[in-house]
């Protein structure tokens, strides 16, 4: 697969990643779980997917807070040889029901809760997962390049900040650089393309990881609008693949370079979506797709 950087840094992942999102079931500790987690993960790796997203907050509503870090923590330790091909990436920062809280304190000990649930000595892409409006961006800034200077993450990035945000956060970081910005991106959820936030990435170094990409999976069953749906179909029939991946492929042609996180539970799916690559989408196949997602085109 293809590899792009994590924004100005030395990192290198996959052009598509694999999300932990539905990872956890109500059962981490069992064998036939960690088999199971196994068997996704290392489909995903053996895809090119080489950035693996999960969050403290993932399976919060099936087996519990942590338990999809915890799950992917199983897997890492009975399989230790996956940890050198993936770069691991979590989130903090949501707080059930609080609901945010991006202060020091908390990031802190959130960060050192994924390390201990993950076993994993450094978390290479650490994420505040949304933006609490009660912390002031000085002090998220001071606990992120506390926790990048000891050692603990090697790069840093923001999830669901609107530009101002990420710009005022980037403010009082100084010369440590944001590596990620998270939106959700997809024909269903096209916000980014027109709200700044992917302007922004390019504008400031940003590597874009898209959450969703296909519409909480709505691109896939055919919730949609039938022109939209009629649209996609057009691009897939000639290109003689599914519709998945022809919504993939639509994020990652955007010049921000947007890595789509797919979180499928079909290993099976997992190498259809590594097929978005080979998808070659003239201007013409975007824009009429865009434009059958509904956005006026001029």
């Amino acid at each position: 697969m293809d590899t792009t950087r994590l924004g100005r840094s030395d990192i290198e992942v996959g052009r598509i990643s694999y999300g932990c999102w539905r990872l956890a079931g109500h059962d981490v500790t069992s064998a036939a779980a960690v088999a199971e987690a196994h068997q996704k993960i290392e489909t995903a790796l053996d895809c090119g997917m080489t950035l693996i997203d999960t969050a403290d907050i993932y399976g919060v509503d099936t087996a519990g807070f942590g338990a999809a870090e915890d799950l992917l923590g199983r897997v890492l330790a009975a399989h230790p040889s996956l940890r050198e091909r993936m770069v691991v990436a979590t989130k903090g920062g949501i707080v059930p029901p609080v609901p945010y809280d991006s202060s020091a304190d908390h990031l802190r000990a959130a960060c050192e809760a994924s390390m201990r649930r993950l076993g994993v000595e450094v978390i290479d892409l650490y994420q505040v997962h949304r933006p609490d409006l009660l912390a002031h961006p000085a002090d998220v800034a001071r606990v992120l390049i506390d926790l990048r200077e000891s050692g603990k993450v090697r790069e840093i990035g923001v999830s669901n900040h609107s530009p101002s945000q990420v710009a005022a956060l980037q403010a009082h970081l100084g010369d440590v650089p944001l590596a990620t910005v998270q939106p959700e991106l997809s024909l269903l959820h096209i916000d980014p393309i027109d709200d700044g936030v992917l302007d922004g990435a390019m504008a400031g170094g940003l590597t874009p990881l898209a959450w969703s990409p296909l519409g909480q999976g709505r691109l896939a069953t055919g919730d949609a609008a039938p022109a939209l749906l009629s649209a996609i179909d057009a691009v897939a029939e000639r290109e003689s693949v599914s519709r998945s991946t022809v919504a993939l492929a639509w994020v990652m042609a955007h010049p921000s370079g947007p890595v789509p996180i797919i979180g499928t539970q079909r290993p099976e799916r997992i190498r259809e979506a590594a097929g978005a690559l080979d998808v070659a989408l003239s201007r013409a196949d975007w824009y009429s797709l865009i434009a059958a997602a509904g956005r006026p085109l001029p």
